[in-house]
């Protein structure tokens, strides 16, 4: 899938898009992965529940 057509599904700018895919948007609103998600037809709990996530300690500041 396309930038575009991933930006078109999930209602967000295709800049929005590229930012997360190239690292330049470290750190992502909840609503912006949640929309990400819906264009997918995912939940958020399948998107977390991945390998990526689940080697990751929790940071506490």
């Amino acid at each position: 899938m396309s930038i575009n057509r991933l930006a078109t599904v999930c209602a967000l700018p295709p800049s929005s898009i590229k930012n997360i895919l190239y690292g330049k948007s470290c750190n992502p609103k909840l609503l912006t992965i949640k929309m990400i998600c819906d264009g997918l037809d995912m939940t958020l709990a399948e998107f977390f529940s991945s390998p990526e996530f689940d080697g990751l300690e929790q940071e506490i500041k």
